[in-house]
């Protein structure tokens, strides 16, 4: 899709918000549910499984949980997500959710305007991201409880859909609809822009008043694209993860039989002429879910399939040996069939007539990498052997990951990573952010949730939105101004007492030595604080 030169954008049609969420998936619409004055406190009347974070919990059980100090009540908490924040919020919304219980949530949702924090959401397509994206026929990894949002029930918008009470998990489109749904109840669509594509993003530096400048267009029915240029004094990456597909980079790779999709499969089977039962094989790459949900397609619809993947079938790193029988069974006949149908290791291979050593519907090829496709629908690959094999096949589906599209940054993000010398990449380099407020180290002020900080489960991606949101009350309640001089000192100053009165007020065996690390961590004096804490005290006694 072409881009608007950017000097065409008019420079006086600007509007200033507070924050700018770029991504409308299931990340952007936590937060804007958040930003928009839904407030979370401890339910009355609830009881946590966790007695240490209980009692936390009912300590300051009059002050909402934005208001608490998130690293306190993160402490002693494991799960199933490197971010401590997104581990809590998932321990409130689904207490003991990993040990098989369904226990209620313990939050109470209030929404109160006093918590409302301007916000403008920007997507590339209706509320839900890529989940609009998705081969709808296919059942989600996590369980339909598990994705969705705060103060809507997953089950009270698809009713009659349970499917039964081992195995309650969803299709995408289930949960697309719920996501746009969700945006509509909640009263949330004034915050939402759709068909909407970021072009720039202009560092601070580059203004007088200290704001970030969000530039793009947002597309109109037919051909028309309106530029746009926003002012902000954040902005919150919540793009995801998979808008760039991974690609394998050999010969043949943009010849139109290969895709990168699972949903063009689909388009392909539904069409009877273009895939079917009597067609030529159909070749998946790779060795995820992704690819295992293209071979459940291709099956489920009599195409016969060869799967080329680079690790052993016996591999421990695959994704197969961490997914429980009882929950993804359908993930597990395709690993049966990865170790038990595999080609044999011959030398030869007849390029032109399928091989007899082939099985009907599903062969298996570990340790197997594409050299080239060739524009007569041959595939040429290589084992570990180093014999060469071709087959001719009618579609290639190549699944092997998935990158963020994040053109609009410098270096399209890769400053920004724990390991700025490499690529982004979701689970082996991925946003380097505070674990607490989830705003980016290296440019402050910008923030980044979601698949972006590896949270790849809407389970644990809604952590990032209370972390943010907690971030954006201190701003909000300090006042914060991004300008030089005394006022920016200031409001920096008055963030930093915002979170030591939560730590003084919870725990009053603060000595010394504390105040000296929270000094080195805030890059303040030892004494400021000290004195900023008896403040606190005096006024509370």
């Amino acid at each position: 899709m072409p881009l608007l030169e950017e000097s065409s954008l008019p420079r006086d049609c600007t509007r200033t918000v507070p924050v700018v969420i770029i991504g409308n998936g299931p990340s952007g619409i936590c937060l804007s549910y958040l930003l928009s004055g839904y407030t979370p406190y401890l339910e009355p009347m609830a009881v946590h499984p966790n007695p240490i974070l209980f009692r936390k919990l009912q300590e300051a059980k009059q002050l909402p949980i934005t208001e608490q100090d998130l690293e306190f009540l993160c402490e002693g908490l494991e799960g199933r997500s490197g971010n401590p924040v997104a581990v809590l919020f998932d321990t409130l919304l689904h207490p003991n959710a990993d040990l098989g219980f369904e226990f209620p949530s313990v939050l109470q949702w209030r929404l109160e305007k006093k918590h409302h924090i301007p916000h403008l959401v920007l997507g590339k397509a209706t509320p839900g991201g890529a989940w609009h994206a998705m081969e709808g026929s296919m059942l989600t990894i996590s369980l339909g409880i598990w994705m969705e949002l705060p103060g809507v029930n997953y089950r009270d918008l698809t009713p009659g859909k349970r499917r039964s009470v081992s195995n309650d998990r969803a299709t995408p489109d289930e949960i697309s609809s719920y996501y746009k749904n969700y945006v509509k109840l909640m009263g949330l669509q004034k915050n939402f822009v759709d068909n909407t594509y970021v072009t720039s993003k202009s560092s601070r530096s580059g203004n007088s008043q200290g704001l970030w400048e969000v530039r793009g267009y947002q597309q109109l029915q037919g051909d028309t694209h309106v530029p746009f240029s926003l002012f902000a004094e954040n902005v919150v990456l919540a793009t995801g993860a998979s808008d760039s597909p991974a690609r394998l980079g050999v010969e043949g790779e943009d010849l139109p039989y290969v895709f990168h999709g699972v949903r063009d499969l689909g388009v392909a089977v539904s069409c009877q002429s273009n895939l079917s039962s009597s067609s030529d094989p159909v070749l998946v790459v790779g060795a995820g879910l992704s690819a295992a949900d293209a071979v459940l397609c291709a099956l489920n619809h009599r195409v016969s399939v060869l799967h080329a993947f680079r690790k052993r079938a016996d591999d421990p790193g695959l994704i197969f040996k961490q997914l429980p029988k009882t929950l993804y069974p359908e993930y597990h006949r395709v690993y049966h069939m990865m170790c038990s149908q595999v080609y044999p290791a011959s030398p030869v291979a007849n390029p032109t007539a399928p091989s007899p050593s082939l099985f009907p519907d599903y062969t298996s090829f570990p340790e197997h990498c594409v050299l080239s496709f060739q524009p007569d629908m041959h595939c040429v690959m290589r084992g570990s052997n180093g014999v060469l094999r071709v087959f001719k096949v009618s579609m290639v589906l190549v699944l092997i990951g998935t990158y963020p599209n994040l053109v609009f940054l410098k270096e399209q993000g890769q400053y920004l990573c724990l390991d700025p010398s490499r690529p982004i990449s979701c689970r082996q380099n991925p946003v380097d952010i505070n674990p607490y407020t989830f705003e980016c180290n290296a440019d402050p002020g910008l923030f980044a949730m979601g698949p972006l900080v590896g949270d790849n489960f809407v389970r644990f991606l809604k952590g990032g939105a209370l972390g943010i949101a907690k971030e954006q009350e201190i701003d909000r309640r300090g006042r914060r101004v991004w300008r030089t001089g005394k006022r920016r000192k200031w409001g920096r100053r008055r963030r930093i007492c915002l979170r030591l009165q939560e730590k003084v007020l919870h725990d009053e065996s603060w000595n010394t030595s504390h105040f000296y690390m929270y000094a080195v961590n805030t890059n303040e004096t030892t004494t400021y604080l000290q004195q900023e804490s008896t403040r606190i005290k005096m006024s509370r006694s």
